[in-house]
């Protein structure tokens, strides 16, 4: 029986238009008056992920940062697993020498040193999602959501170095040449045994502690509630996913996730356009998976 639900946002709970569906929302609000526990896992920092909640009037737990943090319902922080100063003044060093630009998530959210690129890079987001759209509305459509996302800009990274206070979480950085870029690069970067790379789309590369994994998360926010792995299900897209996919009792991939990802899930859902998330619940609730 399905005690604990954690879900993927990007590419899956949202929409295109990086909302939550109707569909979806009842599918939620169902399960949790049936009294199942549902989460979302996240790459997102929490501030990044709230709105989208909060708009729809869904109050869950979170796990954000691909597995770097957990919060609860009421947002009382449960963990938190970040990357060692020397081990992120590796990685930028390898991201300068590609010229990639980057972005830090933080205990303290998330930096950027460039409102240019940051608002380029997730136009190009929005574009892959609603691919009939010009870039020009792209762009647009980037700008408004962007405005309701909380990130701080610097000049220089060096202001969140010299401050002991605040723990770099996870380091996003992207391409618009994609995986052809980025790939030889995270490869690179796998060298080194303290972090783990993965992405949640094919333009990005996101890199975390290597204990900070979506699955790890969930086993142990599950734990903490007393869950056993084989009551949970996770619901996701892309490759940053696939941790907590192999880990729990049920596992659905989206109609739109990579090949590896529907290669990993136990089940299939229909795409994140189409109520996906909320028809694998209530499939997995009337079922009994």
């Amino acid at each position: 029986m399905i005690k604990l639900i954690a879900s993927d946002m990007d590419g899956t709970l949202l929409s295109s238009h990086l909302n939550i569906s109707e569909g979806n929302k009842l599918a939620v609000l169902e399960a949790q008056k049936q009294g199942i526990e549902f989460m979302v896992a996240t790459g997102r920092d929490h501030t990044e992920a709230r709105p989208a909640l909060e708009e729809a009037g869904i109050k869950c737990g979170m796990i954000t940062g691909n597995g770097a943090q957990a919060f609860d319902k009421d947002g009382k922080l449960l963990f938190t697993v970040g990357l060692a100063p020397d081990v992120v003044q590796e990685v930028i060093t390898v991201l300068k020498e590609h010229g990639l630009y980057f972005e830090l998530m933080t205990s303290n959210g998330v930096y950027a040193d460039s409102q240019a690129e940051r608002l380029e890079n997730f136009a190009s987001l929005v574009a892959q999602n609603i691919p009939h759209i010009t870039f020009k509305m792209a762009i647009a459509m980037a700008s408004a959501h962007l405005d309701m996302l909380q990130v701080t800009y610097v000049d220089s990274y060096d202001t969140i170095f010299n401050d002991s206070s605040i723990e770099v979480l996870k380091i996003i950085t992207f391409s618009d040449k994609g995986q052809a870029v980025l790939g030889p690069i995270g490869e690179q970067l796998k060298q080194n045994p303290n972090i783990y790379v993965t992405s949640s789309f094919s333009n990005n590369l996101e890199i975390n502690h290597r204990d900070a994994r979506k699955g790890y998360a969930v086993k142990h926010v599950a734990d903490m509630l007393g869950i056993s792995m084989q009551d949970v299900m996770a619901i996701g897209d892309n490759h940053n996913d696939i941790s907590m996919l192999e880990m729990v009792g049920v596992s659905f991939a989206m109609g739109n996730a990579e090949p590896e990802v529907k290669a990993t899930a136990k089940y299939l859902a229909e795409t994140n356009v189409n109520d996906g998330v909320g028809k694998a619940i209530l499939r997995a609730i009337e079922e009994d998976l």
